[in-house]
C-alpha cells in the first residue's frame, strides 16, 4: 500500500539572508563523515515588508514547525523564508485594514511570489480565509533569536 504525505515546509540554508548587518547563532550540521559550522547572517535593515500572504492549516496541524514547536493551526503564527525564527511582527491586511501581532515560528512559503504563510487562525483574524491570499504589510516589532526549541 502506498500512502501520501505533505512535502516538508523547511529546507536548507539556501533561504538564509546574507548581509553584513548582524550575525547570530552558529549552527552545526553533520553528515556521517563531515562536521561543518555555518554562520547565519540576519538582515535587520528591512523592518517593513509588503507582499502576498497565504495561509496553511489542517495538513500541518500537530506537526513540528521549523523552531521546534508543535504547529497549532488556530494560533496566530506565521512562516517566512528568511526572517529570524521567533520574530514578532504586526501584519496588516492591506485589502481590509485588519491587523494582528504574530510570531514567525516556521519556514515558508515555498511558492514564488508569496512573502508570508499565516496560520489558519491568523488568516481568519486578518479576514482572508475565503480569498486564500491577501496583500499584507509586515512591520517588524522585534527580531527573533532564530533559536530552535529543543524537546526533552
Amino acid at each position: 500500500m502506498i500512502s501520501c504525505s505533505s512535502a516538508p515546509r523547511y529546507k536548507s540554508d539556501k533561504y538564509r539572508v546574507k548581509s553584513k548587518t548582524q550575525s547570530v547563532n552558529t549552527k552545526k550540521t553533520s553528515t556521517p563523515q563531515l562536521m561543518k559550522v555555518t554562520k547565519v547572517i540576519i538582515d535587520t535593515s528591512r523592518t517593513e515588508i509588503i507582499g502576498i500572504s497565504s495561509y496553511y492549516g489542517k495538513d500541518f496541524h500537530g506537526k513540528l514547525t521549523a523552531n521546534g514547536e508543535i504547529f497549532d493551526m488556530y494560533g496566530v503564527t506565521a512562516a517566512h523564508k528568511t526572517l529570524p525564527l521567533n520574530t514578532v511582527a504586526r501584519v496588516t491586511n492591506l485589502d481590509n485594514g485588519k491587523s494582528i501581532i504574530l510570531r514567525v515560528n516556521d519556514r515558508g512559503p515555498y511558492i514564488v511570489g508569496r512573502e508570508l504563510d499565516c496560520s489558519y487562525g491568523a488568516a481568519k483574524k486578518l479576514g482572508f480565509l475565503k480569498q486564500g491570499m491577501a496583500e499584507v504589510k509586515i512591520k517588524i516589532i522585534e527580531f527573533g533569536d532564530n533559536k530552535y526549541m529543543h524537546h526533552k
